[in-house]
């Protein structure tokens, strides 16, 4: 039986949170039952964008902060990497206010760059992942909750996408996004290759609507740990109000019984009934899943322009 360790939290003041994770993390053994000394730790946050740093579309810096703390603590070396769907993760990282933090602590922040692993999907016989992510010691997945105008939900397996390198990701949705389980499916196996170690859900604040960068910051109060991304994701619905049938990953995760219904959960902490949000708004309209060729090429030079002239422009006027 899986355990998901879940408990109301409102602020991101530092040594409020630190003592928040830290009691989240206990049931389940505290960070050192994931962390060994001298491991290296990647910590994956969502860093989907520079663009709304105030919308609350990507991991508080604050989580990341606490989060590569008690690594240390715990004898682990950690670093930061993710690929952000546009820029890089080192200008995200900028807009998103994390290079204080992590200049303080002397963290890595790095770029990923993909290679191809053998799966052991039936759909799926190799798929191209970041190598940072797959010769890490220890992946540490920081997923914000979200909403989102394709998937209905951003949660833990959605947020290892980010381990697929580059615009890999918009070619992969022009693949494989031609029906939302083919999609979910690939995400499903990504999260299995990638098999984070533990993932920590930051909800304290999520983002609702139009997601996962058009809709608008929500207070939710909870912190979400477990070794098992998808039965922390089936407890992250139950939460929200959202019907599981209606989050692809987590239809067919359940569907592939990587996870079961949420009585088959252990919660040492609070259960999810007690964490409820009633009023969560979802997207106002699902868009097709589908991406055509000039969206996908309209998308990457976007992606282009601002990792390789706006970025490099707006620190060169820095100076």
């Amino acid at each position: 039986m899986s355990s998901v360790s879940l408990i109301a939290a409102t602020s991101y003041e530092l040594d409020q949170l630190r003592q928040s994770l830290e009691t989240l993390l206990a049931p389940l053994g505290g960070m050192a039952a994931f962390v060994k000394p001298g491991d290296r730790v990647l910590l994956k946050p969502n860093m989907l964008t520079g663009a709304r740093p105030t919308k609350e579309c990507t991991t508080r810096k604050e989580i990341v902060y606490c989060v590569a703390q008690m690594v240390m603590d715990a004898g682990g070396k950690p670093f930061i990497g993710d690929s952000p769907a546009f820029g890089s993760a080192h200008g995200v990282a900028k807009q998103n206010g994390y290079l204080e933090l992590i200049e303080e602590l002397d963290i890595p922040l790095i770029e990923f760059h993909g290679k191809r692993y053998e799966t052991e999907s039936d759909n799926y016989k190799n798929l191209r992942l970041s190598k940072e992510a797959m010769e890490a010691d220890v992946v540490i997945n920081l997923p914000k909750v979200k909403s989102h105008i394709q998937l209905t939900m951003t949660l833990g397996v959605k947020n290892l996408f980010g381990c697929v390198p580059g615009k890999m990701k918009a070619w992969w949705h022009m693949e494989a996004g031609k029906e939302p389980e083919t999609f979910a499916d690939m995400l499903i196996e990504t999260a299995k290759a990638i098999a984070p170690d533990l993932t920590i859900i930051d909800g304290i604040i999520g983002h609702e609507g139009n997601g996962p960068s058009g809709g608008e910051p929500k207070d939710l109060g909870v912190l979400g740990a477990a070794a098992d991304v998808f039965a922390l994701d089936r407890a992250m619905v139950d939460i929200l109000g959202v019907e599981p049938e209606l989050v692809p990953t987590v239809a067919l995760s359940m569907k592939k019984e990587l996870c079961s219904t949420v009585e088959a959960i252990n919660f040492p902490l609070a259960e999810p009934k007690e964490l409820a949000i009633a009023d969560w708004k979802l997207p106002e309209a699902l868009m097709p899943i589908d991406f055509a060729l000039p969206r996908i090429l309209k998308s990457t030079f976007r992606h282009l322009y601002i990792r390789f002239i706006k970025e490099p422009m707006a620190s060169y006027s820095d100076k």
